[in-house]
């Protein structure tokens, strides 16, 4: 008996009656809870990595002037650092011995405010860890010029008025700083719209921490412009210290007439982080009526997993709505060596049409690899499908620890499909694919979601969505970690840009009036503000559009980078911390999520643990 006639006969033997897909004009979906078993038997994969690779950071010390003219400083806390850890700070005029200004060592949080700073003079700052009553090494130094207005944001200038569409964060120079890559312009097409008739294209370009340009590299008419056809991710890929890019790239003479790319050889190409210049390439998953049609064809991501729980392998992928297709490679010696190629058979429907507009990595079977969650099915480390809900595509899907009072992690979906069974908004345990709760009543495009501790007095992460009017319904829907439903209509708040940013560890929404005009073309507020759901604006005067929340400087907390036209602005909180916590950047997760920001829908990141008011 072959596989796939086997597989059709588990999906009669599970459809229970009365759970048969709503019919969508595109494509048919299965709703059932069907384990899909593996197709042939993998052996684990093993990388060149003896340990996990992990992202040397410094202290990230942040210096800020407030209003009143004090200096506040924020500093990260390390996942190496003892427990018994604090800290001194120390202020340096120029001319002048360093004086301490720390009287007993800072023990409870990884932030201070200096009283007592000069205004007529520059002055720097360094810090020393203290353990067991003796000091260590200083951090880095870090000035503040008298000139310096009171502000919360540093500025990055770029090299014309061009607005980026997406950026990335990672250590090209192995200073232990985070750098910049970019992609601009802000604009682009998507492969359902009209084609791209201007002759865009694509840059990519690369700046350090302090604003240092480094390289461009204009991707050329091989690749249209859209967030579909030049995914890029920049990680260290070689364990070198310092990170490599990876994007999508194409041959200068691929576009026709029209604008679109339909045919010629497609890549994957590894860029020096520092130079820009090409270290090797590998062939993209190629083209195939299996995908369908030509938007189907081009809906390409990538992504980063240590599928070996310690060598950082880079993903590949073609396809989200019907066919599906892999591969899985390591950067060993200056080259890409295959690890495995996954091809989701379009014809097996718990595997067909189950793609989102992201992926994750994260362990979701505790076996100390990386699982890839590429939306509705999850492959296993070895490149094999471990399971699949087989409810469809998911417009977005959260991966954490949404309900901490059941053990492992969970994943939250919001699924563009039609569903009669009320699983369209639904949360199911992430090792097993198991339904836990769905929304129970019909849904007809559910287009956006989130996951986040908003109500501190409901336990675990609320789970919010919101239809997609093109499905015919606006509802919105705010659930708990159970699945009670708590709230619907205008008391649901946006699904899009949370951020920690305050001192408890409830998260807040970025408020962004006004509306994009198009999901391609960003739109410019220049009145952002950050506020607690249903309470208090906290902070306001922010300027330009959200294109990050991370945590890449300072304490735990995150900082909000947007943009404006020649300029990339990084704020941070200045409201005084209560408690400390590691840096979100060293959680494996989190900062898998802020990798795979540059590529696909913008997601706010989370960490693996839950985090959020006990």
């Amino acid at each position: 008996m072959n596989s796939r006639f086997l597989i059709l006969i588990l999906v009669i033997l599970h459809m229970a009656p009365g759970n048969a897909g709503a019919q969508d004009p595109r494509e048919r979906t299965y709703m059932y809870p069907v384990p899909t078993p593996h197709h042939e038997a993998k052996p684990p994969v093993e990388g060149w990595a003896r340990q996990r690779v992990i992202e040397k950071l410094d202290r990230g010390v942040t210096v800020t002037r407030l209003e009143d003219g004090r200096i506040y400083l924020s500093w990260r806390l390390l996942a190496e650092d003892p427990a018994d850890i604090s800290f001194h700070l120390y202020r340096e005029e120029a001319g002048k011995k360093a004086v301490r200004i720390s009287r007993r060592p800072v023990a409870t949080t990884t932030d201070f405010i200096d009283n007592g700073a000069p205004k007529e003079r520059d002055i720097s700052y360094t810090l020393r860890p203290v353990v067991g009553g003796k000091e260590g090494e200083p951090s880095e130094r870090v000035t503040i010029l008298a000139s310096s207005q009171p502000q919360s944001y540093r500025s990055i200038r770029f090299r014309g008025e061009y607005r980026p569409q997406r950026i990335a964060v990672a250590d090209l120079n192995g200073d232990g700083k985070l750098d910049f890559v970019i992609r601009q312009p802000d604009r682009g097409i998507d492969p359902g719209g009209q084609p791209d008739r201007t002759g865009l294209t694509y840059k990519i370009e690369a700046y350090l921490h302090d604003g240092t340009f480094l390289w461009q590299k204009d991707l050329g008419p091989g690749i249209e412009p859209g967030v579909w056809y030049a995914p890029f991710v920049v990680y260290d890929l070689d364990g070198d210290g310092k990170a490599e890019v990876a994007v999508k790239t194409g041959p200068a003479d691929a576009r026709e007439a029209d604008g679109r790319v339909r045919s010629g050889p497609e890549w994957c190409s590894v860029l020096n982080g520092m130079t820009g210049e090409e270290i090797t390439r590998i062939d993209w998953p190629a083209r195939s009526p299996r995908f369908g049609d030509y938007n189907r064809n081009n809906r390409n991501q990538m992504g980063i997993a240590c599928l070996d729980g310690k060598t950082p392998f880079l993903l590949v992928a073609r396809g989200t709505y019907k066919l599906m297709v892999v591969d899985a490679w390591q950067l060993k010696e200056g080259n890409l060596k295959p690890a495995w190629h996954w091809d989701g058979d379009e014809e097996n429907p718990v595997i067909r049409h189950q793609g989102a507009h992201n992926m994750h990595a994260a362990d979701v079977d505790g076996d100390g690899r990386d699982e890839i969650i590429l939306g509705s099915v999850v492959l296993d480390d070895n490149g094999t499908a471990l399971w699949s809900t087989g409810l469809g595509h998911p417009d977005k899907c959260f991966v954490t620890d949404i309900d901490p009072e059941r053990p492992g992690l969970e994943i939250f979906y919001a699924l563009e499909d039609w569903h009669d069974n009320g699983n369209g908004i639904c949360l199911v345990d992430a090792r097993t694919g198991e339904i836990l709760w769905g929304v129970g009543r019909k849904t007809f495009h559910v287009g956006d979601g989130m996951v986040a501790d908003i109500l501190p007095e409901v336990p675990g992460l609320e789970c919010f969505a919101s239809e997609d009017p093109k499905g015919g319904s606006r509802e919105k829907y705010l659930l708990s970690a159970k699945g009670e439903l708590l709230a619907t209509g205008d008391k649901v708040p946006e699904c899009r840009n949370w951020i920690w940013w305050d001192a408890d560890k409830v998260r807040e929404t970025i408020v962004t009036p006004g509306w994009q005009n198009s999901m391609w073309d960003r739109f410019e507020t220049r009145e952002i503000s950050i506020a607690k759901y249903q309470g208090d604006t906290l902070t306001t005067d922010i300027e330009g559009s959200v294109i990050l929340m991370a945590d890449i400087e300072g304490d735990w907390r995150e900082e909000l980078i947007t943009i404006l036209p020649g300029e990339m602005r990084i704020y941070r909180t200045t409201i005084p911390a209560t408690d400390r916590r590691v840096t979100l950047l060293q959680d494996p997760f989190y900062r898998n999520q802020v990798i795979h920001r540059s590529m696909g829908y913008e997601q706010s990141p989370i960490p693996s643990f839950y985090l959020g008011e006990e």
